[in-house]
């Protein structure tokens, strides 16, 4: 059946309007990915009669020389004054991102802290495509590269928190002092590059000094920082005792769907843990949580530079304020 003019009209009309709302969609997913929020969020689990605390999780900045307003952006949050900040790694998208972070850190680093590394503080960002992240088990974009070519100044980004007196908790316990109050830690290395090893039970050099916070059971907090959340290392700490852990790596699906949500975590976590707070191995809100450890994933503050784009799902710091229980 042959295509009369006005039907030829109708359906270039339908594909302009289709090119018009893509480009629309492209540029608000661009403008959101621009536009960082803090986040705030109580988390019921200290002891009663404990003074709450707040804690500053940062994740996935992806820095390189061209991100000055996300720079600005996180120099603008020592103005919260938290009491404790907490750094989960993917600091660099490139290793031109290096001195960025230092003065994007700068502020902060005077302030009780901790941190790990993510596999973007060892492994410069590769484009490969966005659809790979839809499979069950994505193909890693570093597969028969050679490691001295895609390595980043990881050393350099570990010692620079360092130096502003945070507790490296690569693969080891530690612990931090805050107005006189000991917080027990743990961590573990990025377990998206298989870097993770969970340190033996034990109890931090630091234990004599401060008066430990004790947690909604009464017993000493503990809280636990990887980069990325997958279920093993999650399981552990579950199983050490740990009240709070504290993650990255997801971006919080970074394309999500109103009423879906994220569609990937890029690990084995599911999709509705993606960020925010929940609780492992229980779903919040059910009896079987009921005392179970508290999970906060930040949807983070970069992207790729290679896909620089966010939908409902913007860019984040979270100031976590740890409360008593009820």
């Amino acid at each position: 059946m042959p295509i009369t003019h006005s039907t030829a009209r109708t359906l270039a009309r339908a594909a302009g309007g289709v090119t018009a709302a893509g480009i629309c969609l492209l540029g608000y997913t661009l403008l959101e990915a621009r536009r960082p929020v803090l986040r705030r969020i109580d988390v019921p689990v200290l002891a009663p009669g404990e003074r709450p605390l707040t804690v500053l999780h940062l994740a996935d900045l992806h820095l390189t020389d061209r991100t000055e307003a996300r720079v600005a952006w996180v120099r603008e949050l020592a103005r919260v004054r938290p009491d404790v900040v907490v750094n989960t790694g993917d600091n660099l998208s490139f290793a031109s991102g290096l001195e960025p972070l230092a003065r994007a850190l700068e502020p902060l680093l005077g302030l009780p802290g901790a941190f790990v590394l993510g596999d973007h503080d060892y492994r410069t960002t590769l484009f490969r495509l966005p659809t790979r992240y839809l499979r069950t088990n994505p193909v890693s974009a570093y597969e028969g590269l050679d490691e001295a070519e895609i390595a980043l100044p990881w050393e350099a980004v570990r010692d620079l928190q360092a130096s502003g007196g945070w507790t490296d908790l690569t693969n080891t316990r530690g612990a931090l002092i805050t107005g006189g109050r000991r917080i027990d830690l743990v961590g573990v290395d990025d377990p998206h590059a298989e870097r993770d090893a969970f340190p033996a039970p034990g109890h931090p050099a630091q234990e004599s000094s401060g008066i430990a916070v004790r947690d909604r059971d009464g017993h000493r907090l503990r809280i636990g920082l990887v980069h990325s959340p997958y279920r093993r290392v999650l399981d552990a700490m579950a199983a050490d005792g740990v009240g709070l852990a504290l993650a990255g790596h997801t971006h919080g699906g970074q394309l999500c769907l109103p009423g879906v949500g994220a569609l990937v975590t890029n690990c084995d976590l599911d999709r509705g843990r993606a960020s925010g707070l929940s609780q492992w191995p229980g779903r919040t809100g059910t009896s079987e949580a009921t005392g179970d450890m508290y999970l906060h994933v930040s949807a983070g503050l970069g992207t790729s530079p290679y896909t620089p784009v966010r939908l409902a799902c913007p860019p984040e710091a979270t100031l976590l304020t740890l409360r008593p229980a009820a």
